[in-house]
């Protein structure tokens, strides 16, 4: 299952909570890709959608939609941000 750095867990965090006001509210990963060229879309969601698997804990909720957890499942989500402000997202492998 998709694991968060502590960096991208404060960020996420953040971002969740200066965009909803709804407790149950999280981010939501999806993918936008095909399967040849996966990419993933990040939002922000008031609750999970059905067929969501859910991660995080009780600062953090993140929704994966099924395919994005299915592509997810051996990564471990980081984020930075930059001087401007602008948060990136990265994806790395889990330790073995």
């Amino acid at each position: 299952m998709l694991t968060l750095t502590e960096n991208a867990n404060t960020i996420a965090a953040t971002i969740v909570a200066q965009q909803s006001t709804t407790p149950d509210a999280g981010l939501r990963i999806h993918s936008s890709g095909t399967a040849d060229e996966p990419r993933f879309a990040v939002t922000v969601a008031p609750m999970p959608e059905p067929g969501d698997a859910v991660v995080g804990d009780d600062a953090l909720h993140v929704f994966l939609e099924e395919a994005a957890a299915d592509a997810l499942a051996d990564k471990v989500l980081d984020a930075a941000v930059d001087e401007q402000g602008a948060v990136s997202f990265t994806l790395l492998p889990q330790a073995a």
